[in-house]
């Protein structure tokens, strides 16, 4: 029974093949205007109207399909920009970053090496954190006991002289800056020379008002100071047995103005060269002079 049905469908099959091969000869072999020709051309007429009814009629399916997949590869392109984006973003913000320190830093280490302060072992530190206030002016930076840092070292930054360190930690260390304010703190200045003459006085921050304006106090009588005038460090202590910490020479500020000039209450205010709210990295003069002279 299985071997009729097969020989059967192979016999149907060669004379499907036979009368195709059949008709294709006999197509290709008559003229444009032949039988087949004709029938060809009658089925298309009927047909063509079916295939293009179909076609408009599926083709807000094909439309909603083709959206659907180019919403999809749009959405990966568009993740993939983001990601490339955001990846660029953070490089850039990186290259900046170290631009910028890189740049202050190296303003540090100019001021360094200009005042001639590698004698001193300074060690540069990072500002990890800054009072909130103007009045108590402190910030802490990342150098601390293991580094050699102790209370009553100077500081200095691309600028000039900031204050000096008031309290040290195994990590890190508290630096008081010339132009606090705290009735708290223990007596803070800084013996300093003014001018052409070198004049001498003691540099103390104002009890009120202006954190940023610093008065040059016990100045002589007629001293003949102006504004405009370069105040340093002179680098004496009033106890000539120990030695100074404050190397001589280090900038501090300019005169700005001078109230109430040739009276007993003279006051001559001075403005610090440093920008006391724009620390970043400062450096920590380890070394005090030999002699306190």
């Amino acid at each position: 029974m299985y071997d009729k049905t097969v020989r059967r469908r192979r016999a149907v099959l060669g004379l499907l093949v036979a009368g195709s091969l059949i008709l294709l000869t006999a197509y290709f072999g008559e003229s444009g205007g032949g039988a087949l020709h004709g029938v060809q051309r009658g089925t298309s007429e009927v047909l063509n109207p079916i295939q293009e009814g179909a076609s408009v009629a599926l083709k807000p399916v094909r439309d909603l399909f083709g959206w659907f997949g180019d919403t999809l590869d749009a959405k990966g392109k568009v993740e993939e920009l983001s990601a490339e984006r955001d990846r660029l973003r953070a490089e850039l913000a990186r290259q900046d970053n170290a631009t910028y320190e890189n740049a202050r830093m190296a303003k540090l280490l100019k001021t360094t090496g200009a005042l001639g302060l590698d004698r001193y072992g300074p060690k540069t530190g990072r500002v990890i954190l800054a009072s909130p206030t103007v009045w108590y002016a402190t910030i802490r930076v990342n150098k601390g006991s293991s580094d050699g840092v102790r209370v009553g070292m100077p500081v200095i930054n691309e600028q000039a002289l900031i204050g000096r360190v008031t309290a040290v930690f195994n990590g890190a260390a508290q630096v008081t800056l010339l132009t606090d304010t705290s009735a708290s703190r223990p007596s803070a200045g800084v013996s300093s020379r003014a001018g052409k003459r070198n004049v001498f006085g003691v540099l103390e921050p104002l009890g009120a008002g202006n954190p940023n304006d610093l008065v040059l106090e016990n100045v002589a009588p007629g001293s003949k100071l102006k504004p405009g005038d370069r105040v340093v460090t002179r680098g004496t202590v009033s106890d000539p047995s120990h030695p100074s910490l404050y190397p001589p020479g280090l900038p501090i500020g300019v005169i700005t103005r001078i109230d109430r000039e040739g009276t007993d209450t003279e006051e001559i205010h001075v403005r610090p060269y440093a920008n006391m709210k724009d620390l970043d990295f400062v450096s920590i003069l380890t070394r005090p002079r030999a002699g306190g002279a």
